[in-house]
């Protein structure tokens, strides 16, 4: 073997000397390479992350425009149109509100069968096992029909009774009653986009949900925006148009995704079989109904809750309605990311790797947790100029600014909600979200609204205090249970 010039030729003593550099670098390479290992694997959760959530946060802010189209179309009633039909924007976004109250108590049936879809598709993905992933499909279709159907039942003769029970104004209670009706028509197939939506997510493709709402927002937007002012030679129908153009929206959004499935998708596809599957059935039941259970708690909580507002009259009920609006749009990242967790966490769980599943959600949750303190720093700095883009009217402009600016300061602890909620759901751990619910709402929210508003005549201000509460207890108890690792033994 030839030697560089200048060097010597080894002795014994310089091999020694190699020998144990080389294993020296050996031993540094073996110590280095979990970590290397590790700092790969975070790397891969991250990318992972931001590539399924960027497009649920894409599809949840699609399908919060669709309430943001209608509030901003109803909120900017043409003198003309309100003229005509004898009411004014601030009527007309209470009006609005009040019904899509009625819609979100009923999202909460179909939000559940998708919660417990979500869950089973990832763990059925995580596995491998395409039988499970056939049966899942079916029944979660199955099971969205039946709970869209009683959903159009109960709209239709419960209208009125519900606008009674939060004590809506009597000049807005035939109007929200309308709206109700009309968008109750479609629940069946809405039942079906979000059950299937859920299942898409499951499996891990957040693209096609969004696509999706897409079509669902371009819809609402042409057809609200041609029939609340009147367009194109369209009568100016005012809230009812904005109820036809939501209901048509959803309900194609709905058709499409049957179309879908029954082609197959993603690795799901639909087999029309609706014979019921009771054990299929009853794990879908098993993870979703305390799901159910959890809103249904935190709605039925929500109707006193908004008899407070609305006896502090139209012009706070429309100020805290477009506070609640303009904080939705906060919640998307949470919304997005809480999804995107839920789905890798249970994939994790399904392939057994509880550690991975617990690196996804605190990517999760530092992730949508940063875009969420963003958005909650430009509520708190700008809250005029961002409730002016939902109506002129300035009494409702001032009321709203304080509630806005508390919103923007409580969004880190609504993001730990949100996303480690999502963590929980994608585990399968379903139950401690509905304990840590009732604690929050009935023991704490209801009775300081009680003292705050109804006896130290708070206001709205002191409505949002008793909501930023509850947000804030509600973060603790989820982080404190998230970190308990007791969800990574759950069985679905």
């Amino acid at each position: 073997m030839s030697r560089m010039p200048g060097f010597p030729r080894c002795t014994c003593s310089h091999r020694g000397y190699f020998l144990v550099s080389l294993s020296e670098e050996n031993e540094m390479r073996a110590v280095s390479a979990p970590q290397s290992a590790h700092s790969q694997r975070r790397g891969s959760v991250r990318r992972r992350m931001f590539t399924l959530a960027l497009p649920a946060v894409g599809e949840q802010l699609l399908n919060t425009l669709v309430g943001l189209a209608d509030v901003f179309l109803v909120g900017n009633l043409a003198p003309a149109t309100s003229e005509a039909l004898g009411y004014d924007s601030a009527a007309a976004l209470t009006a609005a509100g009040l019904g899509n109250q009625f819609t979100w108590l009923v999202m909460v049936l179909f939000m559940a069968v998708g919660i417990g879809a979500t869950a089973l598709v990832a763990r059925a993905v995580g596995a491998r096992d395409q039988a499970s992933l056939a049966r899942i499909v079916r029944q979660t279709v199955l099971t969205g029909a039946l709970v869209g159907a009683l959903a159009t039942a109960l709209g239709w003769l419960a209208a009125e009774p519900f606008l009674a029970v939060l004590n809506a104004p009597l000049e807005t209670r035939a109007i929200s009653a309308t709206y109700i009706r009309i968008t109750a028509a479609t629940f069946l197939p809405t039942a079906l986009l979000l059950a299937i939506t859920a299942s898409l997510r499951g499996a891990g493709d957040t693209r096609t949900p969004l696509l999706l709402m897409l079509v669902v927002n371009a819809v609402n937007i042409a057809i609200t925006w041609s029939l609340v002012n009147g367009q194109l030679g369209l009568p100016a129908l005012g809230v009812t148009g904005a109820a036809i153009g939501t209901a048509l929206a959803r309900g194609l959004g709905g058709i499409a995704a049957m179309g879908l499935m029954l082609r197959g998708h993603a690795g799901l596809r639909l087999i029309l079989d609706w014979r019921p599957d009771p054990d299929m059935l009853r794990r879908l039941v098993r993870i979703g109904l305390p799901t159910a259970g959890e809103q249904f708690v935190f709605q039925a909580a929500l109707l006193i809750f908004v008899r407070f507002v609305t006896n502090l009259g139209t012009t706070a009920y429309a100020a805290h309605n477009i506070t609640i609006t303009i904080e939705s749009v906060s919640f998307l990242p949470g919304m997005g990311y809480a999804a995107a967790t839920g789905a890798l966490v249970g994939q994790a769980l399904g392939a057994r790797r509880p550690a991975e599943a617990e690196r996804s959600a605190y990517e999760g949750l530092f992730q949508g947790g940063l875009m969420m303190s963003i958005l909650g720093g430009f509520m708190v700095l700008f809250p005029e100029h961002l409730v002016s883009l939902f109506t002129g009217d300035p009494m409702v402009i001032a009321a709203a600014t304080p509630p806005l600016r508390a919103a923007g300061l409580v969004q880190p602890a609504l993001a730990v909600s949100f996303i480690l909620l999502g963590a929980l759901r994608g585990a399968g751990d379903t139950r401690w979200p509905l304990y840590s619910r009732l604690l929050t709402t009935w023991v704490v929210r209801l009775p300081l609204t009680f003292v705050v508003v109804g006896w130290l005549g708070g206001g709205l201000p002191g409505v949002w205090l008793a909501m930023c509460t509850d947000f804030t207890l509600q973060a603790i108890l989820v982080l404190w249970r998230f970190n308990s690792g007791k969800w990574q033994k759950i069985e679905v």
